[in-house]
């Protein structure tokens, strides 16, 4: 959307995922983005800020009326961009609250704290997509370990062994049907439940 705009930067490319952190984390960047090149241009910080927001599409557009509004006016801009920030995926909205706060107190330059924001919310993200492509082999297994039961029984059934005779039919089939039922289930769980836990780690 910025291309040419301040420093040369490959521009941020939304994933592919439709989860509205994700596309949060994504406005993050690109408002960042936004708002570098327009305090790059010379404008005050409230209304760099205001125009940067306009560029940016985010998943409720209502929700940065607020932040618009307390830039244009002179109002609470970091207390603004916490209420908008969504508990998931607002990161990148809290850090900018305080580079904010930072430079209205410090009178640290703003353009160069965003662009250090910037460069965090983008190292953040390249590092959840190089996870997410690691965790794509367990993720596989936990899909393989929901279909194994029926693609075994499957496979007996075709083969003529008939297996829903004995599954069902006598007290060591529905044994052995509820031991794998329950291996099978306990196997997707625990994976996913570490699939969790690295992506949260």
């Amino acid at each position: 959307m910025f291309l040419g705009l301040g420093k040369a930067r490959t521009p941020f490319r939304r994933p592919g995922s439709s989860s509205a952190a994700a596309r949060w984390r994504a406005c993050s960047i690109e408002l960042c983005q936004a708002l570098r090149a327009e305090l790059a241009a010379g404008r005050p910080a409230g209304e760099a800020l205001a125009r940067a927001i306009s560029w940016v599409e985010f998943p409720d557009p209502s929700a940065v009326w607020a932040v618009v509004a307390a830039a244009r006016d002179g109002g609470d801009v970091p207390a603004a961009l916490r209420a908008v920030a969504p508990s998931a995926g607002g990161e990148g909205l809290r850090r900018l609250a305080v580079c904010w706060q930072v430079a209205a107190a410090a009178g640290a330059g703003l353009a160069t704290l965003v662009d250090r924001v910037e460069a965090m919310l983008r190292a953040d993200e390249a590092h959840r997509q190089e996870v997410a492509a690691q965790l794509s082999g367990p993720r596989a297994t936990a899909r393989l370990l929901a279909v194994l039961p029926v693609l075994g029984v499957s496979m007996g059934a075709a083969l003529g062994m008939n297996p829903f005779a004995f599954l069902f039919g006598t007290p060591a089939g529905l044994m052995c049907l509820l031991t794998g039922l329950t291996l099978a289930a306990g196997g997707v769980v625990w994976t996913r439940h570490l699939v969790r836990r690295a992506e949260s780690g």
